[in-house]
Formats: C-alpha cells, sequence, structure tokens
C-alpha cells in the first residue's frame, strides 16, 4: 500500500513533484511517514520536524495516518 503526500514550494522542488506517494501500510504514525519520505531523494531538504496537515489540520508526529487521509508536507514560510 502507499500513503499519497502533497507536496508544495520549496519542497515540491526538492522532490522534483507534488505529489509523492509513499510506501507504507496503514495505519501508521506521522513519524514513520517522515521516515520514510527522508530516504526518498530530496529528503534531505526537510527540517528535523517538519510540518505536517492530516485532513487540513496541523498534526505532530505521533498522529495516526488512516486510510484515506489527506497528508500535506508544508514548508516553512517567511513574511514581512
Amino acid at each position: 500500500m502507499s500513503i499519497p503526500v502533497l507536496l508544495f514550494a520549496s519542497y515540491a522542488d526538492a522532490f522534483g513533484t507534488r505529489r509523492l506517494e509513499v510506501p507504507l501500510d496503514v495505519p501508521c504514525q506521522v513519524a514513520e511517514l517522515v521516515r520514510v519520505i527522508r530516504t526518498m531523494p530530496g529528503g534531505d531538504r526537510l527540517p528535523v520536524v517538519p510540518l505536517v496537515a492530516v485532513n487540513r489540520t496541523w498534526v505532530r508526529e505521533d498522529a495516526s495516518l488512516q486510510l484515506g487521509d489527506e497528508v500535506a508536507l508544508i514548508p516553512p514560510v517567511a513574511g514581512g
């Protein structure tokens, strides 16, 4: 099984795509998902604790992922 992950801005550039299919079975925790993403080309660009949203809500690394969840990695942004 795989988990679709949406990517934006610098993360989309780093991975060369706006969507990843991460080979991982659910249920699992966000931390497991991030660990697998770090092994992919471009994964070294992620910060120590990346911002992750599940179903449009910010979640912590210990959040559980279920089948059908919408997962997004949100890069840090700066404003002025």
